[in-house]
């Protein structure tokens, strides 16, 4: 039991970090649950990973509280109906990654997670990461997240089909697509966090609903994992969400790129070997 908690809490640190950072959380756990015996079942895995995400998750609720509730009383009506807009435009991105979802959810569990799989997509979008940032030459045209259009959103709800893949990065693909359609590095930011509430939502049901329909049922040790390390990705996420806020707005993605790169090939020699 301590090893199994001891390596809960290792996830639950590699989710806090990664999902916010654009290096691939699904990555990194899929990295991290390949090369040490985490000694769970696969369904049980598979829900853990979506738990601990929405984990992580409540972090922007904490940290954007101000800004996320349409109903505060410290708000004018015009304020509250303005993140009541917020909220419709996140809804609206999450579409396309829902519907899809939904529908390859099975396909892309059984034949895309596997680590020479996260390699590759981590090689890939690494180096686009770098081409993006390098030919990026016009001035941002959105400054603030609550001037973003219903198309600009539902475009960058396109971008995050990308994540689908393992080894993409949510935050990454929504962020950069932001970044492609016009938008300021911490508009951008913020907005992927935002959208990454409902559709983290949205998976968390959809795994929720098909193990319990499976017919298995969380032992007393897997509830305790799954606490262990949602509490992890929680307080990590605190820590990295600021991180990544400050960092953009002096820095590109380059780095986050070269890190792909390198750890991606790192990757993909040892599972060649």
């Amino acid at each position: 039991m301590w090893h199994k908690a001891l390596m809960a809490l290792l996830f639950g640190l590699v989710e806090g970090v990664s999902e916010w950072l654009p290096i691939s959380s699904t990555g990194h756990l899929i990295l991290v649950e390949h090369f040490l015996d985490f000694g769970v079942s696969d369904e049980f895995f598979e829900l853990f990973e979506v738990v601990i995400q929405l984990a992580a998750m409540l972090a922007v609720g904490v940290l954007f509280w101000g800004r996320l509730n349409p109903f505060s009383r410290r708000k004018s009506r015009a304020e509250r109906r303005g993140t009541l807009s917020l909220w419709g435009l996140c809804l609206l991105a999450t579409l396309p990654s829902a519907v899809v979802g939904l529908i390859l959810d099975d396909w892309l569990d059984a034949h895309l997670y596997r680590a020479s799989v996260v390699a590759l997509t981590l090689i890939l979008y690494g180096a686009v990461f770098i081409l993006i940032e390098r030919r990026r030459s016009r001035e941002a045209l959105i400054l603030e997240t609550e001037a973003i259009t219903p198309r600009t959103a539902l475009l960058i709800g396109c971008f995050q089909l990308l994540a689908l893949i393992p080894g993409t990065s949510r935050s990454g693909a929504t962020i950069l697509g932001g970044i492609a359609l016009g938008l300021a590095r911490p508009a951008a930011a913020e907005f992927s966090f935002f959208l990454g509430i409902p559709t983290m939502l949205g998976a968390g049901l959809l795994k929720g609903a098909k193990f319990c329909l499976s017919g298995n049922r969380l032992s007393a040790e897997e509830g305790v994992l799954l606490a262990l390390a949602s509490l992890a990705a929680f307080a990590v996420s605190l820590f990295a969400i600021r991180f990544l806020m400050d960092f953009v707005r002096r820095h590109s993605f380059v780095a986050f790129g070269v890190y792909r790169i390198l750890l991606g090939t790192a990757v993909l020699i040892v599972t060649l070997l």
